[in-house]
């Protein structure tokens, strides 16, 4: 028979720990980069870009397409880089308390 007691607390614990996680990501950078490192984007894991760095030999080239292009490119890096660690962050969460990752909560 399943303990619904014991569900609920787990449940309250892992839904705690998110909202911690949450508050952490805020504070982890991740980067990206495109065009060989000439543009390079720096964004927090909760989606706040921090910095976007331009190379000037991109400035003096005139290419505004490519320019706008290499940018899309690394803030799209930057993207996959936050995901991949916000699901690393939240497999260690979900090991430090004994939570299968793969668990569904109805939350």
């Amino acid at each position: 028979m399943l303990n619904i007691q014991k569900m609920m607390q787990q449940a309250k614990l892992v839904q705690e720990k998110l909202e911690e996680i949450q508050e952490k990501l805020k504070d982890i950078d991740v980067s990206g980069a495109s065009g060989d490192g000439l543009v390079r984007v720096t964004m927090s894991c909760a989606n706040v870009v921090r910095s976007v760095t331009i190379d000037p030999s991109l400035l003096n080239a005139g290419g505004k397409d490519m320019l706008e292009d290499l940018v899309v490119a690394a803030m799209n890096n930057a993207g996959e880089a936050k995901d991949v660690r916000v699901k690393e962050e939240t497999r260690k969460m979900m090991d430090s308390i004994g939570v299968d990752e793969n668990t569904k909560f109805p939350f």
